[in-house]
């Protein structure tokens, strides 16, 4: 029951770090041109890693691999809101 408890926490925690990424990106960094780099997603992911690693060690039921899934969501999130705007430019 707690295996289950914590993936629901995680696979909750991914979604919500992929969709409010994607969505910052598209609503607020529309016109930044340092948002559709290479490296703004690596750097998103890291950062968001390192900001949820120290919560993770106080909550009981996840661990470092939670911290992990959603630096991953948020830099996917990052790339695909990136993408979503460039296509939005360019007319496609």
């Amino acid at each position: 029951m707690i295996f289950l408890l914590s993936f629901l926490a995680s696979t909750v925690l991914a979604l919500v770090g992929y969709s409010q990424a994607r969505a910052f990106v598209i609503g607020r960094l529309r016109y930044v041109d340092a948002v559709h780099s290479a490296f703004a997603p690596i750097i998103a992911g890291l950062g968001a890693a390192l900001l949820a690693l120290p919560l993770v060690a106080i909550l009981p039921f996840v661990g470092a691999g939670t911290a992990l899934s959603f630096g991953l969501s948020v830099g996917f999130g990052v790339a695909a809101g990136s993408r979503d705007v460039r296509r939005r430019i360019s007319g496609l």
